[in-house]
């Protein structure tokens, strides 16, 4: 009796174990960081070891993660690949064209890992610091030839069944080929969505048992959410979208969540080479990810969390010819290189006749030049002429990717990266290999130099699916 009660136990320990190992992760979070490339990340800790504020130093939670690796990233057709093509790979692991949504090279529709595990009864979450039809998101439920397919792309997301979105909001709500189409926010609606925008409404309706759009509380917000270096009270934020995430898709969930998180705006400012304003979205989004590290620590056995990139952007070199970095500098900076031209143009349409010493000191308080951060005679003067071009003369605004900003905030910042000893190679994206980490059930399949592609591949293994 004993002997069968023994080989019975064995047996159902063996059971358990299999079942367990079957089942794969019961809550799994993939956060990707637009444009985060190895160089982002090592800026942001040197800065975050540099400051005193004990919630900066605590950012970089996954940099303790047991599995640390290395991605590749090229597309199908460029060895630099776009957003499109790099969320396609990371979101269905096949390769693409530039430019293509959740279509291989042949235009023909793939399934995402997001919609595969939907369909095996998990729930879903999408959710982004910038549009929600943006590529990297609408990499995980669109199928599209052409990322600028705003409206075709918003309605997909109204169709997709997924259980809850989150982002700045749809920038492109109505279809201008045919103005009589249905709205996208109004076949959100008519697909069961409840649409909150910001913490009060959310609040409000955080008891809801429909799915759930979560935009900015900010309407005029459409790209993308603030900065998080320019952030004000009352602004929506990645880490809150998280936790609102977590908190809608363990109601009444036997089966588990997929969320997909994205960290898009560091993207945007290294295409601006706007260092100081990196370095604040590698934080926004090291916070989202301790939201999540915190919901691991409850469910350690059944939850995994892998981070990448799709790709890096600007070719962020630390170090400039000296044997110094000083990316503590970017503390004095005060509002993104964005920010700061729009009230450089504020300052001038209200005072057109301002001085250069009066100039100086707006500078020195919105970037410590001068005040914290040495500048030498020919650096000055070399600001001042573009000053002169730019409130007596006429001068042209320097145009990134994302942001058209004035000369003269174009040079102040460039002048921040050069004291910090932070260069770019360009505005736009490289080659580079990308960094993975990860924590979790089934974390040390990841532990490997990886393409983009097998990160999703290796997702669905891990759930007994193809």
């Amino acid at each position: 009796m004993k002997n069968k009660m023994m080989f019975l136990l064995g047996v159902f320990i063996f059971l358990s174990i299999f079942t367990g190992y079957a089942a794969g992760p019961k809550y799994i979070f993939y956060f990707i960081g637009d444009g985060m490339g190895f160089n982002h990340i090592e800026a942001t800790r040197q800065y975050c070891q540099s400051q005193n504020d004990g919630n900066i130093k605590n950012s970089l939670v996954f940099l303790q993660f047991p599995v640390q690796s290395v991605v590749t990233t090229f597309s199908a057709t460029n060895r630099v690949t776009d957003s499109a093509a790099a969320a396609t790979a990371l979101a269905t692991g096949t390769k693409t064209y530039n430019g293509a949504i959740g279509l291989d090279v042949d235009k023909k529709p793939l399934e995402s890992v997001a919609k595969k595990l939907k369909k095996e009864g998990m729930k879903v979450g999408i959710l982004t610091s910038v549009s929600v039809d943006h590529a990297t998101p609408a990499g995980f439920y669109a199928n599209q030839p052409n990322r600028n397919m705003g409206y075709e792309i918003g309605i997909q997301a109204a169709e997709s069944e997924f259980d809850f979105f989150a982002g700045s909001a749809f920038t492109k709500p109505i279809n201008k080929k045919d103005p009589n189409d249905k709205n996208v926010y109004t076949a959100l609606a008519d697909n069961g969505y409840v649409v909150c925008r910001g913490e009060e409404e959310y609040n409000r309706n955080r008891d809801t048992k429909k799915k759930m759009v979560l935009l900015s509380a900010d309407s005029l917000m459409i790209d993308a959410l603030p900065y998080m270096i320019d952030r004000k009270p009352g602004d929506t934020a990645l880490p809150f979208f998280t936790a609102a995430c977590i908190e809608q898709l363990s109601k009444d969930n036997k089966k588990g969540f997929f969320m997909m998180v994205e960290g898009g705006e560091i993207d945007w400012a290294a295409h601006a080479n706007d260092g100081a304003t990196v370095v604040n979205e590698v934080i926004d989004f090291g916070q989202a990810i301790q939201v999540a590290y915190e919901f691991y620590k409850k469910h350690p056995k059944e939850t995994l969390i892998v981070i990448t990139a799709d790709h890096e952007t600007g070719g962020c070199i630390l170090g400039n010819g000296t044997m110094d970095v000083n990316t503590e500098y970017f503390a004095n900076q005060k509002m993104s290189g964005k920010n700061l031209s729009a009230y450089l143009k504020e300052v001038k349409k209200n005072n057109p006749n301002i001085s250069w010493d009066e100039m100086k000191q707006i500078l020195s308080a919105e970037t410590g030049l001068w005040k914290t951060i040495p500048v030498t005679l020919k650096e000055e003067a070399k600001l001042m002429t573009v000053f002169d071009e730019m409130f007596h003369g006429n001068s042209k605004d320097v145009r990134s990717l994302y942001a058209s900003i004035d000369a003269l905030a174009t040079q102040v910042v460039a002048l921040v990266n050069k004291k910090a000893h932070v260069s770019w190679a360009s505005g736009n994206h490289s080659a580079s290999q990308v960094p993975l980490f990860a924590i979790g059930v089934g974390s040390d399949k990841f532990s490997r130099r990886l393409d983009n592609t097998d990160i999703p591949k290796i997702i669905l293994q891990l759930k007994g699916l193809k």
